[in-house]
């Protein structure tokens, strides 16, 4: 299996700049620019989820006009003068104030909250500290699961798929012979639908993000003057 999906982990490689997710990337960032480009500078960003990595190869580290805080459950060393670092949990951010950021964001982290109602905390969190927000997450429809780079994993039995990790190597996971661990790995991951996100997030636009005409992932915003209709 490792063998088999070894080109889909090329295409998914975050780290180098000229795989096909960096692409789809930066694609994607083109439209975050396009939205915070009307706003006052500086702009004030909480990144849930976020890296050092991520900004610096978007060109946005150590931009005097953008001030990145990122947030983990483990903190990053200061790399960059606009970026910081806390540790904390995405489903409660009461050590902010009600509209503290201009802007929350996060790329694909609410998908990794293992279930539904962690999942509604964040999104009712990043609703709340973020005069605007943008949350993208990958598609429960779309047949390449991002995370195990199995055809169709999320829509297997959970205990077909803890059996499968702990035989192979699955995407960026596995081979995991503990059967506890090798759980928690597959009940980490809970891709959400359209409706599910609709209903986290009220009145938001939903952009979906296609690949071979299939919606690949969806782009949640609110708050920003020029938001792009949804398709």
């Amino acid at each position: 299996m490792s063998l088999s999906f070894s080109r889909i982990r090329n295409w998914a490689d975050g780290s180098d700049p000229d795989s096909l997710s960096n692409r789809l990337r930066s694609r994607r960032f083109a439209l975050f620019e396009a939205l915070v480009s009307p706003l006052s500078r500086p702009i004030r960003i909480l990144d849930i989820g976020g890296t050092n990595e991520f900004w610096q190869q978007r060109g946005w580290a150590n931009r005097p006009d953008i001030q990145v805080l990122t947030l983990n459950l483990q903190c990053e060393p200061k790399l960059f003068s606009n970026i910081d670092s806390i540790a904390g949990d995405a489903t409660d951010l009461r050590q902010f104030d009600d509209r503290h950021f201009d802007v929350a964001f996060s790329n694909s982290v609410i998908e990794h909250l293992f279930n539904l109602d962690n999942q509604r905390k964040m999104a009712k969190e990043v609703q709340r500290v973020g005069k605007a927000f943008w949350v993208q997450t990958p598609n429960f429809w779309f047949p390449i699961e991002p995370h195990f780079h199995v055809p169709g994993w999320q829509w297997l039995p959970v205990s077909a798929r803890i059996a499968l990790l702990r035989r192979w190597r699955c995407g960026w996971r596995g081979p995991c012979p503990d059967p506890r661990k090798a759980s928690e790995l597959v009940r980490e991951v809970r891709l959400m639908t359209k409706t599910e996100l609709s209903d986290a997030f009220p009145g938001a636009t939903l952009v979906p993000e296609r690949f071979a005409g299939l919606v690949k992932s969806w782009i949640v915003i609110h708050g920003f003057d020029h938001q792009q209709k949804p398709t």
